[in-house]
């Protein structure tokens, strides 16, 4: 398998809608970095990313194992990074996960050299996506466009991608700004 550097981490972050979970599918089908399978409080649904869906005391017991390497709750659930998904990165690859801006302190903390990047996309975007996942409509789907995901810490490496296009641009511009001589923005 080939890789984009040696061992990096980075934590995908972004709005509902942005298309973090297509642009992760993409970048691990090209084989270009180990996608870490996040642990939720739900069950799955079709269409959902690949994660392990357990229970609320379940993902406490592995939590207080020590078995997370990051953990956090958000939109009511309880999300967690297994310690043992980032073993890929002591094997020189690139390690990426779906996280949330408002862990990315302790993920910076846990992980030194952590880089984040920011999917972005403008509104109407977000908006024709959410509204084609039919999960929400209404006053909820427009609570969800509204909420505020926070901002990057100040001083973590940040790395802009806006995906408002194909599911193939995004995937595409993806990966060139992954590619170690990209130019990085704070």
């Amino acid at each position: 398998m080939s890789t984009l550097g040696t061992g990096r981490i980075f934590a995908l972050v972004g709005p509902s809608g942005a298309g973090k979970d297509t642009l992760l599918a993409g970048l691990e089908a090209a084989g270009l970095a180990h996608r870490v399978r996040r642990v939720i409080t739900r069950t799955p649904r079709p269409g959902d990313e690949p994660f392990e869906g357990v229970s609320q005391a379940e993902f406490e017991r592995r939590r207080a194992e020590g078995q997370f390497a990051l953990h956090w709750r958000a939109h009511g659930l309880a999300y967690g990074l297994p310690w043992a998904e980032f073993a890929a990165q002591q094997d020189g690859r690139d390690v990426v996960f779906n996280g949330s801006r408002a862990m990315l302190a302790e993920a910076a903390r846990v992980f030194p050299g952590l880089q984040a990047i920011l999917i972005e996309a403008p509104p109407e975007v977000l908006a024709a996506r959410l509204a084609a996942r039919g999960r929400e409509a209404g006053a909820a789907l427009a609570a969800r466009l509204e909420r505020d995901t926070g901002a990057v810490p100040a001083g973590l490496p940040v790395i802009r991608l806006c995906n408002d296009g194909t599911p193939a641009e995004g995937i595409a511009r993806l990966i060139a700004a992954l590619q170690p001589s990209s130019n990085r923005s704070s």
